[in-house]
C-alpha cells in the first residue's frame, strides 16, 4: 500500500541506505467511496493525508452555508488543514473523496514516530511542503492578475487531468465562480 509513497519520497530525497518498506506500520490505509469525508470541519485535526489514487477536494462552508472549494488533491498529493495539523486544533476545512480513493492517513504522533525511525523524511516533508506552499502563492497571484476568463483557460490549460476528472460544480467552486457561469465560459469555447 505505501509503494506509491515510496516511490514518491524517492523523487525527492535520495534514501539509498535506508529499507523504506518497513514504515508502513505509521500508516492507515483508507479505501473510500465517492463523496464520503475525510476530515470534517470543525472536528480536531490530527491527520496527514496521502493520496494513493482518487482525488480529495478541501472546502470550508461559507456564512451563506455554500460550500467554497479551495483545493484539490490527486495521487501522490498530500493533504490536510496544515495550520489545525500543526497546532492539534479544530479544523476550518473538511475533506471529502470526488471520487473512490484510497488514501494513506498519517497521524500526528505516528509522525514523530516516524521522522525518528527516518531523520531523511524530514528534508522530504519540507520540500513537498515547500512546493505546496508555493503553489499557494502562486494561486493567489493568479486570482489577482486574471480575469475570471482567463483563470478558467489557465486551469484547463495547466491542470487537464482536474478538468477530466473533477466535476463542472466543483471546479466552479475552487474557482469562485457559480457553475452557470462556467457554463457560459465552455459554451464560448465551443461557439
Amino acid at each position: 500500500m505505501i509503494a506509491a509513497l515510496i516511490n514518491h519520497i524517492e523523487k525527492f530525497v535520495e534514501v539509498r541506505d535506508t529499507d523504506l518498506s518497513t514504515m508502513d506500520i505509521f500508516f492507515e490505509t483508507k479505501v473510500l467511496k465517492k463523496k464520503k469525508d475525510v476530515l470534517k470541519e470543525g472536528a480536531i485535526c490530527q491527520d496527514l493525508f496521502f493520496v494513493n489514487k482518487g482525488c480529495l477536494q478541501v472546502l470550508y462552508t461559507k456564512e451563506n452555508g455554500t460550500e467554497q472549494t479551495i483545493d484539490f488533491a490527486l495521487e501522490n498529493w498530500w493533504t490536510t488543514d496544515f495550520a489545525a495539523f500543526s497546532n492539534r486544533n479544530l479544523s476550518n476545512f473538511s475533506i471529502r473523496t470526488v471520487e473512490p480513493s484510497e488514501v494513506l492517513v498519517l497521524r500526528a504522533d505516528a509522525q514523530e514516530a516516524l521522522l525518528k525511525e527516518f531523520p531523511i523524511l524530514e528534508r522530504y516533508f519540507h520540500l513537498i511542503f515547500q512546493r505546496a506552499f508555493a503553489a499557494s502563492q502562486y494561486r493567489i497571484k493568479l486570482l489577482y492578475e486574471h480575469s475570471r476568463e482567463d483563470l478558467y483557460y489557465h486551469f484547463r490549460d495547466n491542470f487537464p487531468e482536474f478538468i477530466q476528472r473533477v466535476p463542472q460544480y466543483l471546479i466552479a467552486s475552487f474557482l469562485g465562480f457559480t457553475p452557470e457561469y462556467l457554463s457560459e465560459i465552455r459554451r464560448k469555447e465551443v461557439s
